[in-house]
């Protein structure tokens, strides 16, 4: 009798502990509204939010989703008026973000966990994380078109108003591209000369660039990869190059605000985009990630067979400027 209270009395006491255990860690879980900006697509986006509620749902999440450059005109303009929204920004560029760091407005996340990443991914101060890999490739319609191994071969005059291309004064990617190319001698402002003298004029994202090809209403695109491999997969008439010069890429990294509300619940979405789980999702959603322990979805090239071009983002953020208004002189605004 008395071995049966024992066992009772120890079972009892186990399971207290194990309730216990549970209600600490469910104390120590992060709470509470977390306040994204995000330039993800919204279908994207929404995957993205849903998963991480998923692995943390004591965490209410607000998001809004937009251009990079927009949602950078919206923080520029709330941190004037010293009433910052944002918590996190997961946008496409190093830049606008390295533009933050410059200004004071981002959080080092010192502690952040990126043992498992290759240090190009991420800044040395850790103030953002690149989240994926994303190259700016030359995509073209496979009824109308054939493909072109090079930049210089895509912009020429047979080509004349057939070539989509995003303007970077709205998309963080095309930003990106034209900081690599105009530094990249192969490249260089030469090839945005010759995209203008055949009339082509860059506007939007890269959503609408993608339709235009898919639709044959263009004959090439200058598009981020993986949307390309999403619409091929999809049965649309689109495939892509890398072209020989090499590509730009983005890693659309995830930031932690200085002014952040919402410290706790910031951390805990850095910490999941940078997880096995985050970059599990991130190759679910059809892109490369940027942990090479999760493998690309089937149709990304291997990683080592791409040239890959990286800016000097402190060079970047010093002359963008600069280089915005060569833009709009040499394609209007």
């Amino acid at each position: 009798m008395k071995t049966a209270f024992r066992t009772s009395l120890h079972a009892l006491l186990l399971l207290s502990g194990l309730a216990a255990s549970t209600l600490s860690q469910a104390a120590d879980a992060p709470g509470g509204k977390l306040v994204i900006y995000t330039s993800q697509a919204p279908e994207i986006a929404q995957q993205t939010i849903d998963a991480f509620k998923a692995a943390y749902p004591g965490v209410e999440v607000e998001w809004t989703r937009n251009g990079t450059t927009q949602l950078m005109n919206v923080l520029h303009t709330e941190m004037m008026s010293g009433q910052v929204k944002p918590d996190v920004l997961l946008v496409a560029d190093a830049i606008n973000l390295g533009a933050l760091k410059k200004e004071g407005q981002l959080y080092p996340y010192l502690t952040a966990p990126v043992s498992h990443l290759k240090p190009a991914y991420y800044d040395a101060d850790k103030t953002f994380f690149g989240t994926k890999i994303i190259a700016t490739v030359i995509a073209y319609n496979t009824q109308r078109a054939k493909p072109v191994s090079s930049w210089k071969a895509l912009a020429v005059a047979e080509n004349r108003g057939q070539i989509a291309v995003p303007s970077p004064l709205y998309s963080g990617a095309a930003l990106y591209k034209l900081h690599t190319d105009i530094n990249t001698p192969s490249i260089g402002w030469q090839f945005y000369q010759q995209l203008a003298a055949i009339g082509i004029a860059p506007q939007g994202g890269n959503g609408p660039a993608l339709k235009a090809v898919a639709s044959g209403m263009d004959k090439y695109g200058v598009i981020t990869d993986a949307d390309i491999i999403r619409a091929k997969k999809q049965g649309s008439p689109i495939d892509l190059v890398y072209p020989l010069e090499g590509v730009s890429y983005v890693t659309e990294p995830v930031a932690i605000m200085k002014s952040v509300h919402n410290l706790p619940a910031a951390k805990a979405f850095v910490d999941f985009m940078l997880s096995e789980a985050g970059q599990q999702l991130v190759a679910k959603q059809g892109n490369r990630p940027v942990d090479a322990r999760v493998a690309a979805p089937e149709g990304f090239a291997p990683i080592d067979q791409i040239k890959l071009l990286t800016p000097d983002v402190a060079k970047a953020v010093a002359d963008d400027a600069q280089v915005r208004e060569t833009f709009t002189e040499l394609f209007g605004g």
